[in-house]
C-alpha cells in the first residue's frame, strides 16, 4: 500500500484523519483478510449470513404468493444499496477480532446502537437510494411493457428474450449502475467509521467520498467485486449469501482500516 496520504480535519470536531492511497492489489488483500476473519469465527459468520438468507427467502416467497414476482429483479438489484447497512454486524465482528475479543451473534446484530442515531440516518440515506431505484424500475417497466404485467411463469422469458425485455434490461442496468455507484461512494467506509468513531453521518459520508475520489480505480474494482460476489450469492437461491455476506462485510471493515488513518492513536470511539 502506498504511503501517500491526503489529510482532512473537520472544524470543531475531534475527527482528524488521512485518506491513504492504495493500489489495485489492495481489494484482493481485503478479501484475503476477510477469509481469515471467517476462519476465526465460522459459526457466528455463517449464522449471521443465514439470518439474512432467511429474510430474503421469506420476502421472495411473499412476493410470489401475492403475484408480485416482477418485483424480484429490482429488489434483488436494490439489495446492493442496503448491503453496507445489512453488514453492520460483520463490521462489529471484525472490530472485536482486532481487539482480541470474540463477538456473539446478539452483539453483532445490536452493534448499530454504538452510534445509533447516526447509523439510522445513514440507513435513511441508503433507503432513499433504494426507493429511487424501485420507483425508476417501476417507471421503466411501465414504459417497456405498458400496463400489462407478465405472469411469474413467463417473466424471465419476457425480460431476456423479447425486445422490450432486453431494452428494459439494458436501460435498467445503466440507471441502476449510476445509482449504485452513488450509494457505494457515500457508504463504502461510512458505516464502519460510524461504528468505530463518534462522528456524524455527514462526516462519515465526506470521508467515504474522499476515499473513493483519491482511489478511484481501485475502488471501482472493489465495487465490481462487491457486485459480482453479491450477484453470485443471490443467483444460488440466496444460499451463497450465507458465505458471501459475512465475507464482504469483513472485507469492507479491512477496507475502512486501510483507507482511513487517524491522527491520534486511540481516538474517540463511538459509544452506545
Amino acid at each position: 500500500m502506498s504511503t501517500e496520504t491526503v489529510g482532512h480535519s473537520v472544524p470543531d470536531s475531534d475527527l482528524a484523519y488521512r485518506v491513504e492511497s492504495i493500489n489495485m492489489e489492495q481489494p484482493w488483500r481485503w478479501l484475503a483478510a476477510a477469509a481469515r476473519d471467517m476462519r476465526q469465527t465460522p459459526l457466528i459468520s455463517i449464522g449471521y449470513g443465514l439470518v439474512w438468507v432467511a429474510v430474503s427467502v421469506i420476502l421472495t416467497a411473499g412476493l410470489i404468493a401475492m403475484d408480485m414476482a416482477y418485483w424480484l429483479l429490482p429488489l434483488a438489484a436494490g439489495f446492493m444499496f442496503l448491503g453496507p447497512l445489512v453488514a453492520t454486524g460483520t463490521y462489529e465482528i471484525s472490530r472485536g477480532l482486532e481487539g482480541g475479543q470474540r463477538t456473539d451473534l446478539a452483539t453483532a446484530f445490536l452493534a448499530w446502537r454504538r452510534n445509533g442515531v447516526q447509523v439510522a440516518l445513514m440507513g435513511v440515506v441508503l433507503m432513499i437510494f433504494m426507493l429511487a431505484w424501485t420507483r425508476l424500475a417501476l417507471l421503466m417497466f411501465a414504459l417497456f411493457f405498458g400496463v400489462s404485467t407478465p405472469t411469474p411463469e413467463i417473466l424471465a422469458s419476457e425480460i431476456f428474450f423479447t425486445l422490450p425485455g432486453l431494452g428494459l434490461l439494458i436501460t435498467g442496468t445503466a440507471v441502476g449502475a449510476l445509482l449504485a455507484f452513488g450509494a457505494f461512494a457515500i457508504s463504502v467506509i461510512s458505516i464502519p467509521m460510524l461504528l468505530d468513531r463518534n462522528v456524524s453521518v455527514l462526516e462519515a459520508i465526506v470521508a467515504s467520498l474522499s476515499a473513493v475520489n483519491h482511489n478511484l480505480y481501485p475502488m471501482i474494482l472493489w465495487g465490481l467485486l462487491l457486485t459480482t460476489f453479491t450477484v453470485a450469492g443471490i443467483a444460488t437461491l440466496y444460499i451463497g449469501l450465507s458465505v458471501v455476506m459475512p465475507l464482504l462485510g469483513f472485507a469492507s471493515w479491512h477496507a475502512y482500516r486501510d483507507l482511513i488513518k487517524y491522527d491520534d492513536v486511540a481516538g474517540p470511539s463511538a459509544e452506545g
